[in-house]
């Protein structure tokens, strides 16, 4: 059952990816993610109100938020922290980096998530999952001299630097999400709802401190319909991929994989949106990043 709810997941990430391209490409990135933030908190406060105010009108349904202890909150607010590093990192490098050399980079999050299923979570994984997570690894320094022809070197472009730590982070964060729900109890509608307000009040100091004082330098702020749509399908794309980590024995090295998957629609985005440049050399290293994954999907 959790399998089709990963699918889901990265179909909406997919989407939230095109809207980040849209969104930031020549745009104050700091704003754009206070309000894409602010859009996702804002979905889900009328629960978190009625939820506290009138338990009784959701309890028994996906949508009740409950509040359990100070404790769980402040391992929420640590995950918000992991989360803002990561989109700190990736919302910069995705307004400076084709989104055909993004999506791929961002498909190796199941290699690390898999090292950390493995050494922490103690998942028990196959010789072909293993296989799976090499062939990735190949895939990308493959896409690597692609990226040059684009005047991309891989060694030298600090906004390739940010999306690979921006992956890392996604993949910690991942892994903590396993352990927050599966060990530690904590309902996933608590997770995600909560997370959504850390995140929004992290990122009100963010803009405040980095881009408030250099706002007359730095790119201005354009507002478009696709920023509040960045925060609209990630609140989606979450609550399929909670609830899949929410049910007994779903592995969160395996949902990693398929979510990655999400590169798919990301590439077919730099193909015919963004008109980005070796689509078809991509296409073919891409069909090795896909192999990859598809190997991650079995058991």
């Amino acid at each position: 059952m959790w399998i089709p709810l990963v699918i889901c997941s990265a179909v909406f990430l997919g989407i939230y990816d095109i809207f980040k391209k849209l969104s930031l490409k020549g745009n104050a990135v700091l704003l754009v993610m206070l309000i894409s933030s602010a859009t996702s908190l804002l979905m889900f406060l009328p629960l978190i109100i009625l939820s506290s105010v009138s338990p009784l009108t959701l309890e028994g349904t996906v949508f009740f938020i409950p509040y359990t202890n100070p404790h769980d909150q402040f391992l929420i607010f640590i995950k918000s922290i992991i989360v803002w590093a990561s989109w700190i990192f990736s919302f910069f490098a995705m307004k400076y980096l084709p989104i055909s050399i993004v999506g791929p980079i961002r498909s190796s999050a199941p290699m690390w998530t898999l090292c950390g299923a493995v050494l922490v979570l103690h998942e028990s994984l196959t010789a072909s999952q293993w296989c799976g997570i090499l062939l990735i690894i190949i895939s990308l320094y493959l896409y690597s001299f692609l990226g040059k022809k684009e005047g991309i070197r891989f060694s030298r472009n600090i906004w390739i630097v940010f999306i690979f730590l921006g992956t890392i982070l996604g993949s910690v964060s991942a892994l903590f999400d396993k352990y927050l729900i599966a060990q530690c109890g904590i309902p996933k509608m608590e997770v995600q709802a909560y997370f959504s307000i850390y995140q929004f009040l992290l990122m009100i100091p963010t803009v405040m401190i980095l881009w408030f004082p250099n706002r007359k330098y730095a790119d201005q702020f354009q507002w478009r319909w696709t920023i509040p749509l960045i925060g609209v399908f990630l609140v989606f794309a979450d609550f399929f991929y909670f609830y899949a980590i929410s049910i007994p024995g779903a592995l969160i090295a395996v949902i990693s994989a398929i979510r990655r998957s999400n590169v798919i629609i990301s590439f077919l985005a730099g193909a015919v949106i963004f008109k980005e440049q070796n689509i078809v050399k991509k296409g073919f290293v891409l069909i090795g990043v896909l192999l990859g994954i598809g190997i991650l999907y079995l058991k």
